[in-house]
């Protein structure tokens, strides 16, 4: 009678040679190579919480302060609902044009910095610009602008423009990277040139994501359009900022409550423009 695979002992079971193999070339999952770095994982966790002064014992003590000072903002005063809204209409405006431009400079700046479609003499130095792009706050590009073209919504515009255009830039040419090669060689088997492989190979398989990017920095851009306007850019953060100033915790309060609405509904927006589109 044949034996149930229940009644089977583990020491009777023999593994094909292949399965050997196999097992044979299996890494173990804790060796002193792992164990090293996780030490080090902690140890950097423990220095960046030193540096970072970090104390939940503090943000407990002073959370009955922190309460008492969030009643301050209740209730919102929507008295000048009208002012905020147009506010936030031009905070909207400054994402969409920060976003478009941004985007529109992104694909050939994209391409430039892809390692599987140019070289390395051009792709290095452009990525060192995209960093340059990424790590300047658009609070910064904005002090920059208001000095060239002056106080409003058209120096956030730019500050969004050219600190969305290095984050883009960036997510278009990981993307780019990740495609795959047959479309692409195919198209060069027919003697197509560099231009055309790009336009009829590479781009169609990245327009989904660069279209999911994009919308995303969109939703992103218009919570930065907010902030921009402390530093003279326009927008809702100007009427924000001078409340805060003021100590008018209703009005920053009802001005909060319009940003969540519209973000919420960018958001909702987006995500029905990505079914449609990706």
């Amino acid at each position: 009678m044949t034996e149930s695979p229940a009644s089977i002992h583990p020491d009777q079971l023999v593994a094909s040679p292949a399965a050997r193999d196999l097992l044979a070339q299996e890494r173990p999952r804790i060796t002193p190579v792992r164990i090293g770095y996780l030490a080090l994982a902690i140890a950097v966790l423990i220095y960046a919480g030193h540096l970072s002064d970090l104390s939940f014992v503090e943000l407990f003590q002073g959370s009955g302060t922190m309460a008492e000072y969030v009643t301050r903002y209740f209730p919102p005063n929507f008295s000048n609902w009208r002012s905020y809204l147009q506010d936030t209409l031009e905070t909207v405006a400054m994402g969409i044009w920060g976003t478009l431009l941004s985007a529109i400079l992104a694909v050939p700046l994209s391409i430039l910095a892809s390692s599987n479609i140019c070289p390395a003499w051009v792709v290095f130095p452009v990525r060192r610009l995209l960093d340059t792009m990424r790590a300047i706050n658009e609070v910064v590009f904005a002090l920059i602008f208001v000095v060239a073209v002056g106080l409003g919504p058209f120096a956030g515009v730019l500050a969004l423009f050219v600190h969305t255009a290095g984050i883009l830039a960036k997510l278009f040419s990981e993307a780019i990277e990740s495609i795959e090669v047959g479309p692409v060689e195919g198209i060069r088997a027919t003697g197509a040139s560099k231009i055309q492989e790009i336009v009829f190979g590479v781009i169609p398989q990245v327009v989904p994501l660069w279209t999911s990017f994009t919308l995303y920095r969109f939703e992103s851009n218009v919570r930065s359009a907010a902030v921009l306007g402390i530093v003279g850019a326009g927008g809702i953060g100007v009427s924000l900022y001078q409340s805060f100033r003021a100590f008018k915790y209703q009005d920053v309060c009802a001005i909060m409550i319009i940003l969540i609405v519209t973000v919420a509904l960018i958001d909702t927006l987006s995500a029905k423009l990505r079914q449609h589109l990706v």
